[in-house]
């Protein structure tokens, strides 16, 4: 192996420092997406609360409880499907703060092996283009009119 600037210090080769700083980025990835997923859940709890609390805790609901569905009391679910929203609003401040030490982690990997992440050709015409129209939906055409 010829030896570069710094290699004679660095234990590992460029493919193992390049593995391992793809496996750090996946894993962030992989926390972010896991951040979103629950924030999606606290929405839907917070969709079910607002949509229950109005209504008189005696009428009749339905829980899915472990795949199976339960009847109930809004006055019994309503409590319980706070305490469950609180619990996933405690494990995403958690995750957040595991993203954030990951995150600095891979900072520091980075200035350990004076890592840059160079933008191909492809990308920055990609940018330029993001500035016009950023938004993606759907097209709905117009209402079609019986003949």
């Amino acid at each position: 192996m010829a030896k570069d600037e710094g290699d004679s210090k660095e234990p590992m080769n460029e493919q193992a420092v390049a593995n391992i700083y793809g496996a750090m980025r996946a894993e962030i990835n992989q926390i972010y997406s896991k951040i979103t997923e629950l924030e999606m859940e606290v929405s839907e709890h917070s969709l079910v609360m607002n949509a229950v609390k109005p209504l008189d805790p005696s009428r009749r609901c339905y829980r899915m409880i472990g795949g199976v569905l339960v009847e109930r009391t809004i006055k019994e679910v309503l409590p319980a499907v706070q305490r469950n929203k609180e619990g996933i609003e405690e494990v995403i401040t958690r995750l957040n703060e595991a993203l954030e030490r990951k995150k600095k982690e891979v900072t520091e990997f980075e200035a350990k092996y004076k890592i840059r992440i160079r933008k191909t050709d492809g990308e920055m015409k990609d940018e330029s283009g993001k500035k016009e129209g950023n938004a993606q939906g759907v097209l709905v055409g117009p209402a079609s009119v019986s003949e």
